[in-house]
């Protein structure tokens, strides 16, 4: 498939969000709808409950709305010793084989609800949660499935020197998100350029990083600067989308290029809601692709 056309779409631009009280959590089928309506080719799988948990029936909803199963984000308890990963996991992949989905979103689950504070790492549990990222990329491996870690606010891997020490210290591919990254004080576009044999996965999206200064001096939470319109369409705030997406195809990236805009909605949209943001980010995606080939 050209990579042109290898965009994809994810639940939580729509809203949809596995933290309690996060917002108005719209229907599966609306949704779906949606992100074929504008062109997605496929999606990420959301939080549990969204599609059917019985891999069979979810493959047959993805089917209905002409999509395809890319995978999920998956927040993992990763720097506890008394905490194996890999049983979850193992559980996680059976449904992939079944639905086709090929790239295992992990996050390092800071044990907190939500994202608006997590604890601090001592090197026993570094040591921990480098271990199980390496068995879990193995695991997956195994099952002919591509584990990436996403570095993201509020989990334990979210400042640049953290993300640097995962590339260091264990051989898992990065999900590239170009928000968290700059949130927690990565240059996405200048990481891109420095380490692309370790990008195996995007999630793009673009930020107002007026309001992210905001998170990142603790003057405003994560789910509030959410609310307040942090992220952007792409092409309408401060993230180097060219440059990234660039730096990728040089290197030969043929993975999805996920758009993943965290929304938070007090209520269902009476018009037409997140899919707008959705649409011109993807119109945006595809001037850059084709700008770029």
């Amino acid at each position: 498939m050209n990579a042109n056309h290898k965009i994809a779409g994810a639940p939580i631009s729509w809203g949809v969000c596995e933290v309690p009280g996060w917002g108005y959590q719209l229907r599966p089928d609306r949704v779906l709808t949606e992100m074929g309506e504008i062109g997605l080719l496929a999606t990420e799988l959301g939080p549990d409950g969204f599609l059917p948990a019985e891999p069979g029936a979810m493959a047959d909803v993805l089917s209905e709305h002409g999509l395809q199963a890319i995978g999920g984000f998956t927040p993992l308890l990763l720097h506890v010793p008394e905490h194996d990963p890999l049983p979850p996991v193992e559980r996680i992949l059976d449904g992939y084989a079944a639905s086709g989905a090929t790239v295992l979103v992990l996050s390092a689950d800071s044990g907190l609800t939500g994202y608006d504070t997590r604890p601090e790492l001592d090197h026993h549990g570094w040591q921990t949660l480098l271990s199980n990222l390496d068995r879990v990329a193995e695991l997956a491996t195994a099952r002919k499935v591509r584990a990436v870690l996403h570095p993201h606010v509020g989990t334990m891997i979210e400042k640049g020197h953290e993300v640097q020490r995962v590339l260091d210290g264990s051989s898992i591919s990065l999900c590239l998100d170009t928000g968290h990254l700059l949130i927690g004080g990565t240059d996405p576009a200048e990481l891109a350029r420095q380490a692309p044999s370790r990008i195996a996965h995007l999630h793009l999206k673009d930020v107002d990083s007026t309001v992210a200064a905001k998170v990142q001096s603790g003057r405003l939470s994560y789910s509030d600067a959410v609310a307040q319109g942090m992220y952007r369409p792409l092409g309408t705030g401060d993230v180097d989308v060219p440059a990234i997406v660039g730096y990728l195809r040089a290197q030969g990236y043929d993975g999805w290029y996920t758009l993943e805009q965290d929304t938070i909605l007090p209520e269902e949209p009476t018009k037409h809601g997140p899919v707008e943001d959705v649409a011109a980010s993807a119109d945006y995606l595809r001037s850059v692709l084709g700008h770029t080939g």
